[in-house]
């Protein structure tokens, strides 16, 4: 790792409280950027996501106990999944921020929904983030959510860590699985650590960098320490701890894996050519310390944003950062609304005048805080790679950029068309006010969207999946006291319209009126009927531009 990355190390106490005295040098902006790593856990639903996340805040101090995710129940809830319907379900349906302190750098960790049907959530985690661990189960292998994830991180060249789980279940041959990474994903892999046996006959894993054993103890609940130090693959205590048959294997193994694999070449992981791969059982705490100690060591610190005036530096002195995610009733005490926000440069300080660009004013935040999941601290500054929650009264969306005074804004925020359309029944009409501020704060968390259609203010509400209206109506009848239904629409695709003829296009929102929708902003959308519909209506009318993103005002008309 280059020597000029690495800053004085500051200790997350310093860092969660300290009163500002006078101005930080840009030396002293270099150093926080350099102790800051910022990555999201991504991987299929059940691959073990957010078991390992909870092993990382094991290992970071911030944490004792783990909670446990077994047949789909939490026995314990973990420290992650704070939304009570992800406690019933033991899934993780929206994007928790967690910072903790481990081998001299300040971590802030994403752990993203591994559903499909939250996809929308993690893909704008991405952008938020400097690289991503991402889980793989050794029983089923690259699935179809994983290679969608991994799109996302090749389009931004986002670095790849891969730890593949669960090696105390018979899963499938360790060198089946690379074959599989390096195909269906696309990238190379350069295994780090390495399997000895698996399911019944596994007995932990070889440390290919260190030369470090680490035998597994199936149940254990607390961090390892420490690992058995052979001198070499040859070792003869190798024989001793894992057997003369185990032993002769791994030498087999580790011998192909150092014929085949080229070693790792930390600038090409850097730059999301090659990707480091572990093996472990997040469960059983096992093979977790050598992915959070490879990550330290090697996974970037925070780097340039694109803006739509350039890229801005992470040492460019000037605050700046963008919103990714709100989310409403994070306290369901309190019924607080939380901007997401990620620092991209310069230094964030509390009780200070930002300019938010899209709104053209300037917001103060009194109780900026940074996560631990459910758990909130409040902080006084913050630097480049830290995601910090500010309290909102209204004034943000997703993709919102917060200035020192500047004028860009920043890019790379993606939105998605819903994928499926219900309209909104309200079940108790004395509840009618609960139930409207209710579905406009949680639409505006991003994960669906909500559409209003006259006469009648008739509401629908547009996602990705089922289970997002599952969510959505929990989530309103236990934060808001609102009840309702979701009935079927027939709905194929929300388009955004542009022309550059705008009697024509006012002609055509006024023929098809009974399909006409306004989304949050008020802007006209064509809810086409199916895609036989949306494709006649392209035809003929070829002045009109049908966008499928709401971001059409910025965006590429799409065919």
């Amino acid at each position: 790792m280059n020597r000029r990355h690495i800053g004085t190390v500051h200790s997350a106490k310093t860092y969660f409280r300290g009163p500002i005295n006078g101005t930080r040098t840009t030396m002293g902006l270099h150093e926080e950027i350099a102790k800051r790593r910022t990555f999201a856990i991504i991987s299929h639903p059940d691959a073990g996501k957010t078991t390992l996340t909870e092993k990382f805040l094991l290992y970071g101090g911030a944490i004792q106990t783990a909670g446990a995710v077994k047949s789909n129940k939490i026995r314990r809830g973990a420290t992650s999944d704070f939304m009570e319907i992800e406690r019933q379900r033991g899934i993780s349906v929206s994007t928790s921020v967690m910072t903790f302190e481990y081998g001299g750098k300040l971590i802030n960790l994403l752990d993203t929904p591994g559903h499909r049907d939250f996809a929308e959530d993690t893909y704008r985690t991405l952008t938020a983030v400097d690289s991503v661990v991402l889980v793989i189960d050794c029983v089923k292998g690259v699935e179809a959510q994983t290679e969608r994830l991994m799109e996302v991180c090749r389009m931004r060249s986002t670095p790849v860590i891969v730890f593949i789980n669960k090696l105390d279940l018979e899963g499938r041959d360790a060198f089946d699985l690379l074959d599989e990474l390096e195909e269906k994903l696309s990238i190379k892999v350069r295994p780090m650590s390495w399997p000895i046996g698996i399911g019944a006959t596994f007995q932990g894993v070889y440390d290919l960098y260190s030369k470090g054993l680490r035998l597994f103890d199936p149940g254990k609940t607390k961090v390892e320490q420490s690992s058995i130090q052979i001198d070499s693959i040859q070792d003869p205590q190798l024989d001793t701890q894992i057997g003369e048959d185990a032993a002769a294997q791994l030498r087999e193994d580790i011998d192909l894996i150092e014929g085949v694999y080229d070693p790792l070449n930390i600038a090409d992981y850097q730059a999301g050519r090659i990707a480091p791969v572990f093996f472990g059982s997040a469960f059983n705490n096992f093979g977790v310390k050598e992915v959070l100690d490879a990550f330290t060591g090697i996974a970037p610190p925070p780097g340039p944003r694109p803006t739509d005036q350039g890229e801005v530096a992470p040492d460019d002195t000037k605050f700046s950062g963008f919103v990714f995610k709100i989310h409403a009733n994070l306290d369901p005490n309190h019924r607080d609304r939380i901007a997401f926000l990620r620092v991209c440069s310069g230094r964030f300080q509390r009780n200070t005048y930002y300019h938010h660009v899209r709104l053209e004013k300037q917001l103060r935040f009194a109780t900026p805080t940074n996560f631990l999941a459910a758990a909130k601290t409040i902080v006084d500054e913050a630097w480049p790679g830290d995601v910090i929650g500010l309290f909102d009264t209204g004034n943000f969306k997703i993709g919102d950029t917060l200035t020192e005074g500047a004028k860009f804004q920043f890019r790379g925020i993606p939105a998605f068309s819903p994928e499926m359309f219900r309209e909104l029944v309200n079940m108790d009409p004395m509840k009618t006010k609960q139930l409207d501020k209710g579905i406009r704060q949680l639409t505006d968390e991003g994960v669906a969207q909500l559409f209003t259609q006259q006469p009648g203010n008739k509401k629908i509400v547009g996602c990705v999946g089922e289970l997002q209206f599952e969510v959505i109506a929990y989530r309103l009848e236990h934060e808001y006291g609102a009840k309702c239904a979701f009935q079927a629409i027939p709905a194929h695709k929300a388009c955004w319209m542009t022309s550059t003829d705008q009697a024509q296009l006012d002609q055509f929102i006024r023929m098809k009126a009974q399909q006409i929708v306004q989304d949050k902003d008020g802007n006209a959308v064509f809810m086409a009927p199916s895609a036989y519909m949306l494709d006649l209506e392209k035809r003929n009318n070829p002045a009109i531009t049908f966008h499928t993103t709401s971001e059409f005002k910025t965006a590429v008309a799409e065919a």
